[in-house]
């Protein structure tokens, strides 16, 4: 019962990454901001398997790792995110409040949705990662008004019935895709490193493994 108990605490210090984000949004402090979401991101990459191997169901069953780990991702996948961007300026004025609800809003929908997920564990819509979006945003130095439009057409794939790949679990291409998926956390962690913007073979890594992404998703949509 103690390995499943915490392996819950475990996940719920995600919140605290949380915490710890919105301190920097304040501050300004971006760089640490990402790292911290970074951080929760990981949290939330390797905490199913803990409880997989401390059986938490069965020994918890009170207890809703599932639930836990939907209220924590919403906060540091969407609002967190979408406080950065309002904060740094990237969405601006009243069209940038109406955009930024309409992540929140959409998101809600997302998390919501008990279809948002396919039998080959890729995502149903756009899957609400807007943690990435907000890094490629501050990353590319992307103008207000480039990042109203990614903003409301991501918002719009959310209601769009295309599969997106998951980069560990969907099987199709999935060696590639991981391999994908290690050159973009490296290149993430390079523009952490120097900082924002991103140096230009930053961007390159980037938007390449971002057309992979979106390569992937109309493939799979195709495919269907």
């Amino acid at each position: 019962m103690w390995a499943a108990a915490f392996v819950h605490v475990f996940t719920a210090s995600g919140i605290l990454c949380a915490l710890a984000a919105m301190v920097c949004v304040i501050q300004g402090a971006w760089i640490a901001m990402f790292v911290w979401l970074g951080v929760a991101l990981v949290i939330d990459g390797i905490d199913g398997t803990f409880a997989r191997a401390a059986q938490v169901e069965d020994r918890l069953p009170r207890f809703s790792g599932e639930r836990l780990d939907l209220v924590i991702d919403y906060i540091t996948y969407v609002f967190v995110p979408v406080f950065a961007l309002m904060q740094a300026g990237f969405l601006r004025g009243t069209a940038g409040l109406l955009l930024a609800c309409s992540i929140l809003m959409s998101s809600l929908y997302h998390f919501s949705d008990t279809e948002s997920k396919a039998d080959d564990s890729s995502f149903v819509g756009f899957p609400a990662i807007w943690n990435a979006v907000a890094f490629h945003v501050f990353a590319l130095g992307l103008s207000p008004a480039a990042t109203a439009i990614v903003v409301f057409v991501l918002v719009l794939l959310t209601f769009v019935p295309l599969k997106w790949a998951h980069p560990l679990r969907t099987p199709v291409a999935r060696p590639l895709s991981l391999a994908v998926a290690a050159i973009w956390t490296a290149a993430c962690l390079w523009v952490l490193w120097s900082g924002f913007p991103a140096s230009w073979p930053a961007h390159a890594l980037l938007l390449a493994c971002t057309t992979y992404a979106a390569s992937l998703t109309a493939y799979l949509g195709l495919a269907r």
